[in-house]
């Protein structure tokens, strides 16, 4: 269902679920996307899964150190839903290095591969049937795979008000696959429940990465042939 507000602008509700509002995605797309990319020195290849608003890509289309961007999404009519209702947004899929591959992440994943990527951004749904599987051992250990050496993830990871128990447990876990950096990043999003979501960053073994000092500044990096129709409205380099 696509609505409109009066306060948030255009909404999308998927399964009964808010997925996003005109006015504060900024602060949700912006923050997945340069946490870890600013993180490492000149990433060039980034696989998403999820994401079928666009607004991830839009952001990655900033960097132009990037040369690949890979999209997995497994509903079509999502894409084609943004693209209608929330052109500002799904503007990303305009950007050419994007290659859109229609189906299931974590069977696009068991044919990566490995250490194809240099950056992989997980933008699931919450830990229920059929995304389940995205918050478990087996999925986070085909990311840790298809990540090079010193590659980077970063997933959605739930409201540090309402989920404690599943941050936790994929904290736990995250350590068992990821031999690098494991850290949990949060941002603002008012119209979540709660008001806030979270984020899990994490390295594989390799070249050190500090999420809390990226090397990346993004006033610096944005790059001029970004297909992003506006400046960033929450991310800077002082972010941490």
């Amino acid at each position: 269902m696509v609505f409109q507000s009066s306060t948030y602008g255009k909404a999308f509700v998927l399964d009964g679920l808010l997925q996003l509002t005109e006015r504060d995605e900024c602060a949700y797309q912006e923050m997945i996307t340069h946490l870890p990319l600013c993180s490492i020195p000149k990433p060039k290849k980034v696989l998403v899964t999820g994401g079928g608003d666009g607004g991830i890509l839009r952001e990655l289309s900033r960097h132009a150190s990037v040369e690949q961007i890979d999209i997995c999404e497994i509903d079509t009519m999502v894409v084609n839903v943004y693209k209608q209702f929330f052109p500002d947004i799904a503007v990303g899929y305009e950007d050419p290095r994007i290659t859109l591959h229609v189906g299931d992440g974590t069977a696009f994943l068991k044919s990566v591969p490995p250490g194809t990527y240099d950056v992989i951004i997980v933008d699931s749904c919450d830990p229920i049937v059929p995304t389940q599987e995205l918050f478990d051992k087996p999925f986070y250990e085909l990311v840790a795979k298809a990540l090079r050496p010193g590659g980077v993830v970063c997933t959605q990871a739930e409201s540090i008000w309402l989920h404690a128990q599943i941050i936790e447990d994929t904290v736990t876990v995250c350590r068992q696959v990821f031999k690098g950096s494991v850290n949990y990043a949060w941002t603002s999003v008012p119209t979540y429940q709660s008001g806030v979501i979270g984020f899990m960053l994490c390295s594989t073994e390799g070249p050190a990465v500090d999420f809390k000092c990226p090397v990346n500044r993004i006033e610096a990096i944005d790059g001029a042939n970004s297909v992003a129709k506006h400046p960033l409205k929450f991310y800077n380099s002082e972010v941490r």
